[in-house]
């Protein structure tokens, strides 16, 4: 049976007291058996845990949202046949004829927030966690961790998926629709995006890229 992690990697720089995101206090950082949290002493939050596997999981949900999101792309979301007329659409066409249509500031936060940043968000996840998964740095990781960390409340493929089922409630009393995979794929996206967010713990993640570029440096001057 395998052994519980005593605690994540931390670079020998790394200071020895964190701040409460609470009540600013500064409590002694702590090695965490995994699946563990450590509580401020003084209001009783929640400052950091040490997520089981937090790296695996991470990965992958964020292979599994980039494979799902180019079925998005790829495969019709909905079909629709009123009087013999079928027609079906992508969400990237949809995006292309709100712009054709004349509605161009929706067609470009269509394809913002639905299509380039999750995506964008989802690489960034991966170039940061296979890496560090193999005990590597790779250039920029610490710009792009930040840029992980400032993207996620932008990630809207929740509130899309909400006003897409609002949307074929209407539909459905207009005209015979068809679900296809596309929308399949965009609700097990939804899912996989929550599971690869959740799984990142920043203060750990951190700990770890510092850790990792300690090494390495010392490595290259030894």
């Amino acid at each position: 049976m395998q052994e519980p992690s005593k605690g994540w990697p931390r670079a020998e720089t790394a200071s020895e007291h964190a701040a409460c995101h609470f009540c600013d206090s500064l409590q002694k950082v702590v090695s965490l058996e995994e699946g563990k949290d450590a509580h401020c002493s003084v209001c009783g939050g929640e400052m950091y845990e040490n997520r089981k596997q937090s790296l695996q999981r991470t990965i992958s949900f964020s292979l599994s949202a980039l494979l799902l999101m180019v079925l998005v792309i790829i495969f019709p979301f909905l079909s629709l046949n009123r009087s013999g007329l079928k027609s079906s659409m992508t969400v990237w066409e949809a995006a292309t004829s709100l712009w054709e249509q004349g509605d161009q500031m929706i067609s470009v936060a269509t394809a913002v927030f639905i299509v380039f940043l999750p995506s964008l968000l989802i690489l960034s996840l991966l170039y940061v966690t296979i890496p560090l998964s193999l005990g590597k740095s790779l250039p920029g990781m610490v710009a792009i961790f930040r840029v992980v960390s400032m993207l996620k409340p932008w990630a809207m493929v929740e509130v899309f998926f909400l006003g897409a089922l609002v949307s074929l409630l209407k539909l459905v009393k207009l005209a015979d629709i068809a679900i296809g995979v596309g929308f399949w794929a965009f609700a097990l996206l939804m899912i996989s995006m929550v599971g690869a967010l959740g799984s990142v713990n920043y203060f750990e993640y951190w700990d770890r890229i510092e850790a990792v570029r300690e090494r390495m440096r010392k490595e290259t001057f030894s």
